[in-house]
């Protein structure tokens, strides 16, 4: 008998209950018991298997991005920029790629409401014809910290108090003092834009630069940007509170309901280029997470458009074990995470990974190094690589053009009277919190200063102190 012909499925292919091993179960509701009321006994198999598979059925939340939503659908090209790169997905006009989308909010908890005021996560993964390819984001272009070391330090001043399990303005206020690059990205947060009216409604942004790299080597700085065919739309505080009054998950069913009726959310991707030998040039370090690139000087180049058709079949497999990571390193469902079927490529691949957690997949071959004379698999082409020279001192540093205060200025001056008074508003109550010290607010109201003086007059004013920078 073959043993691999039974592979693991659904459990309605069985006419009866059994245990994991296939074992039939005459009983499954009644545990074994000295008597009709007696204590239950441990040699009752089922029971224990039973238990010890629910006790395990939930996996580690995300630290972040632990609420969200997923669809599946495709990526079509509709302008060439084959000249700006050589990955297959993006080689032609009408080149379709299936991928799968998921959205979130970043700080909250699996369960939390989303209606909260915090950044959402916007990830597509592409199923390419040379292996996955992840873009992930946020719905703003921009990000708090510029540096990853302080990535832990951030998040734990956004996460709620460890003490009390309450997130409080205090513990941000506090840490984000020491980090003027921040500005930026709360001139997006704290803005109307900082609760999206749905998933539909939200522009998406890859934030970090990227490298696009022709067939010929050439290299490219690009920032990718999605854009909703169905416009931005977002909540104010009074109506936040009335949709999340009646559905914590009114993102997730607007996604889910909206593909279920064929009105299916659509996003254009657009790209802005710079030639590293022009990264000079600018009062800004291109690679700043904390910075935009303006698009009078850096115009939108249209690329494609993504497509959600198709809703995911289990919420499970396809959006808490759905894992987004360009660099390829996975702790949180373990080492073999790309085996399963949402993370899985769906090209033909071939390495000498095997064994170990989680390994589901039966291997026939009896050769698992490299190189084999008796296994035919060799090197891919050679893709274009850019030679570049990195000369400089081993140090830790930041960078030279740190610039703050400039594009938060500016955006600030875009909004419009009312917006700006909302954003003070919002920015009044944060420093109003009873543990703001008076040093940690006067250290906010001389960074807005900085990008703006009238808006550093207006925060002083309603705090009654005095503004300075």
């Amino acid at each position: 008998m073959d043993p691999y012909k039974y592979r693991p499925s659904s459990s309605y292919n069985s006419p009866f209950f059994t245990t994991n091993s296939g074992a039939p179960v005459w009983n499954n509701n009644s545990s074994l018991t000295v008597g009709s009321r007696g204590p239950i006994l441990l040699e009752d198999y089922h029971l224990v298997e039973k238990l010890a598979n629910f006790d395990r059925e939930r996996i580690p939340e995300r630290v972040v991005h632990a609420r969200g939503a997923s669809a599946k659908g495709f990526f079509e090209v509709t302008n060439d920029i084959s000249h700006l790169t050589c990955a297959d997905f993006l080689r032609a006009p009408g080149v379709q790629t299936p991928v799968i989308v998921r959205f979130s909010t970043v700080i909250h908890e699996r369960g939390s409401p989303e209606t909260l005021r915090d950044p959402r996560g916007f990830a597509v993964k592409f199923y390419t014809r040379e292996g996955n390819f992840d873009l992930v984001g946020n719905n703003f272009p921009v990000f708090f910290i510029r540096d990853g070391m302080k990535f832990p330090d951030m998040v734990h001043a956004l996460k709620p108090n460890p003490k009390s399990h309450i997130q409080e303005n205090w513990r941000i206020l506090d840490f984000f003092s020491h980090h003027p690059e921040s500005l930026h990205m709360f001139s997006f947060l704290l803005d109307d834009i900082g609760v999206p009216e749905d998933y539909r409604h939200m522009e998406g942004s890859g934030v970090n630069t990227y490298t696009l790299i022709n067939k010929a080597g050439k290299a490219y700085y690009v920032k990718f940007h999605w854009k909703p065919t169905c416009g931005v739309k977002s909540l104010l505080e009074d109506d936040a509170i009335k949709v999340g009054g009646s559905n914590h998950s009114h993102a997730t069913q607007d996604l889910y309901d909206s593909i279920k009726a064929g009105n299916y959310p659509e996003w254009k991707l657009f790209i802005q280029i710079i030639d590293p030998v022009d990264e000079d040039k600018f009062d800004f370090d291109p690679l700043d997470v904390t910075k935009t690139w303006p698009e009078d000087i850096l115009p939108l180049m249209p690329v494609g458009r993504l497509v959600l058709n198709k809703n995911i079949d289990n919420f499970f497999a396809e959006n808490e074990q759905l894992a987004f990571c360009p660099a390829i390193i996975r702790h949180r469902l373990g080492p073999n995470y790309l085996q399963l079927p949402a993370n899985a490529p769906k090209c033909a691949h071939h390495n000498n990974h095997h064994e170990g957690f989680m390994n589901f997949m039966h291997r026939d071959e009896e050769v698992n190094y490299f190189p084999s004379r008796f296994d035919p698999v060799r090197h891919a082409e050679r893709y274009p690589n850019p030679s570049v020279i990195h000369t400089g001192k081993r140090e830790k540093c930041i960078i030279e053009k740190e610039n703050n205060f400039k594009q938060p200025g500016e955006r600030y001056r875009s909004f419009s009277p009312d917006r700006k008074e909302r954003f003070v508003r919002r920015w009044v109550e944060a420093l109003c919190d009873p543990r703001v010290t008076y040093e940690i607010r006067s250290i906010w109201i001389s960074y807005w200063s900085q990008a703006d003086k009238s808006l550093g007059q207006k925060l002083a004013s309603h705090l009654n102190m005095r503004p300075s920078i």
